[in-house]
């Protein structure tokens, strides 16, 4: 997918703080109460320079402070993508505390650009996944920060600068607490970013980090600037399963078994039972979904006593699920929440040292397990990776549903501000480190609450599979998340769920079951089958007939650019449209979606980025049935007509010859 790249991108790396000498670095901070920038002369900074790989170019910066504080900065520059990347560390080499370390941004700078207008999003909140974004004059400071220790809690850690000629990508890196400013300032744009909260003495030997600080460059509209986005994320940032791109999966799970809420009544019968019945409907999973409840709870999934599976459902634990799934060549998939203890837990009764309380409404039922302790997080890793062992589990899914930063606010003293959440994070990061290391070829499924912790440093190692608790089968308020989703984190899963009353076509939270219309507003990269395992089979050969269309759609989706071709409202009034394009292969699809209350009945989608002098072949996806236009024709507009409350897709190639 190079290509797409051009010199003119390559050179405005120039303008992303690219490495020149030392004290010339972004950072900044305070020391001892004296303010510093970057690594000066006074440290005795030294510059290693390696070759990561073919596309990645680093430089280690090292100074140290009279007293013993070691200062390390990680840039790196892509060589692929006018890209460059910042990552520090603060070490106390000394036998006695440090200073006061405080108020330390990765970068604090100025990024040469006028008449800007500047992209951001808020997030997820406690209702919804808003997705809402932003596009806004510079003219004013933008303070930016989530408003707890969840990084995607009301604010999104992607954003975007531009004017007419150009732009830049830039997200932050820190699964907890961060906080970006962002203003006009004499010369262009000032942008400072870094832990929200830090104001700390280090003890001897103890490491703090900042956030990883990355930025993307890009010349041309924003549709360009998304694209340059996505190229460099599905290259270099999105997990690989076995060294290979990750591609679509589509899960299907039995889902509240014997009437009891989640999987708290699952089962080795009832799971291997939907397993042969979907393998015998001819809709085989991709992977298996175990979610929370498989350990002993009394149907209770939020009381997660101990990791290990419930002995009375579970006689032979988790390998015969694991095993099963292994024969049939499906990956299973299930769920923890290690972060979270409850009072009843075996971490709260065995070591109460470990977890962190504070007098507050969660902490009636939830303690905070401290990641930060090195000791605790050596036996989560033990306790969890024993159990990916015994069940073959190759998708570790991870949720964290409590709010940490009481915990950390309450636990910590004056001059340790935000050291409690650094090393938490540091512990978080190790863990997982850990089990994909022990375990080649596991992935792990990003939830926390639905979407809460989707930053860049979280998403290096994982994929949001639910990347909101809400509006699953709302397809209106789905296709704002999606437009969302597609610009900045190309991988995700959609379910086919229906959410509309089928009379009145108001969205509530019933599930009326699949149909077609459910399979379109699901079109991820990855699907979760809403399927009963004992459905009609009218209801099966639904799912025979969408399945193939959706992989073939999703796996286009992570090789191809994407071009948002209208307004996304999250309304019922109105119609849906995107476009994949792959300008190398010449290939890509156009999907189209009539909501429940859209007047109109049809729609003219203006392709875009496809040759003006090739003609196209247009497959209707459902029908097989072909047509041809020039690429001139699609890029005047392709009018399409379609029921209400309908889709439509049209995978579209260059004729050769």
């Amino acid at each position: 997918m190079k290509s797409f790249v051009t010199g003119k991108d390559m050179r405005l790396t120039e303008k992303l703080f690219r490495f020149t000498a030392p004290e010339n670095l972004p950072l900044s901070f305070c020391y001892g109460g004296k303010a510093y920038r970057g690594i000066p002369a006074e440290f005795n900074p030294t510059v290693e320079i390696r070759r990561v790989d073919a596309n990645m170019m680093q430089y280690i910066v090292t100074g140290k402070t009279a007293d013993g504080l070691e200062i390390r900065v990680e840039y790196v520059e892509y060589l692929d993508y006018p890209g460059t990347e910042f990552l520090a560390f603060f070490t106390n080499t000394a036998d006695t505390d440090s200073a006061v370390l405080s108020d330390v941004c990765i970068v604090d700078g100025v990024i040469p650009m006028e008449n800007v207008l500047f992209s951001h999003g808020d997030g997820a909140t406690r209702n919804d996944f808003s997705c809402r974004w932003y596009h806004e004059k510079l003219d004013k400071t933008f303070d930016i920060s989530p408003i707890n220790g969840l990084s995607c809690q009301n604010a999104f850690p992607y954003m975007r600068i531009a004017n007419e000629s150009w732009g830049v990508n830039f997200a932050i890196g820190w699964p907890a607490a961060w906080r970006a400013i962002v203003e006009p300032a004499e010369g262009g744009v000032h942008i400072s970013v870094g832990q929200k909260r830090c104001n700390m003495i280090l003890h001897p030997g103890e490491t703090m980090r900042t956030p990883r600080m990355n930025f993307i460059a890009y010349e041309g509209n924003a549709d360009r600037g998304a694209n340059m986005w996505r190229r460099w994320y599905i290259d270099h940032i999105l997990p690989r399963e076995n060294g290979q791109p990750l591609p679509a999966k589509c899960c299907m799970h039995v889902f509240c078994a014997e009437g009891k809420p989640e999987f708290t009544a699952a089962s080795e019968e009832n799971q291997t039972r939907g397993i042969d019945a979907y393998i015998a409907g001819g809709v085989k999973p991709d992977i298996w979904w175990f979610d929370a409840g498989w350990y002993p709870c009394d149907y209770d999934w939020w009381k997660v006593t101990e990791w290990k599976p419930d002995k009375n459902r579970w006689p032979n634990g988790l390998a015969p699920l694991g095993e099963k799934c292994d024969e049939n060549g499906i990956q299973l998939l299930l769920w923890f929440e290690p972060e979270r203890a409850h009072p009843q837990s075996w971490m709260a009764k065995n070591h109460p040292e470990w977890v962190l309380s504070f007098c507050g409404p969660y902490d009636k039922v939830d303690h905070l397990v401290n990641l930060g302790i090195p000791e605790c997080c050596d036996t989560i890793i033990e306790q969890v990776d024993a159990v990916i062992k015994e069940g073959h589990v190759r998708i570790y899914r991870q949720d964290f549903n409590i709010d940490a930063s009481p915990y950390w606010d309450a636990n910590e003293t004056e001059d340790r501000i935000g050291a409690l959440e650094n090393l938490h994070v540091q512990g978080y990061l190790r863990f997982w480190d850990s089990i994909i290391l022990r375990n080649p070829g596991l992935w792990i499924d990003s939830c926390a609450g639905g979407g809460r912790r989707n930053d860049l440093e979280t998403m290096r190692r994982a994929v949001p599979l639910q990347y909101s608790d809400f509006c699953m089968g709302n397809h209106p308020e789905k296709q704002l998340q999606h437009n969302h989703m597609f610009a900045w984190i190309p991988y995700f899963r959609a379910h086919n769920m229906n959410w509309d009353n089928p009379e009145t076509g108001e969205y509530g939270h019933p599930n009326w079951g699949p149909d077609k219309f459910a399979y379109y507003a699901a079109m991820a990269p990855a699907l979760t089958d809403m399927l009963a395992w004992d459905a009609p089979e009218e209801t099966y050969a639904i799912a025979r007939e969408m399945q193939p269309i959706w992989r073939k759609a999703a796996n286009l989706m992570l090789s191809c650019d994407y071009y948002p071709l209208t307004e996304c409202r999250g309304a019922r009034e109105d119609m849906y449209a995107v476009q994949f394009f792959s300008p190398e292969r010449q290939e890509g699809f156009l999907e189209i979606e009539r909501n429940n209350n859209c007047a109109d009945e049809s729609f003219t989608a203006c392709f875009r980025a496809v040759d003006d002098n090739a003609t196209y072949i247009l497959t209707e996806a459902e029908s097989g049935e072909t047509v041809e236009y020039t690429g001139k024709e699609l890029k005047a507009g392709l009018t399409v007509s379609l029921p209400i409350r309908s889709g439509r897709i049209y995978f579209y190639e260059k004729k050769i010859g």
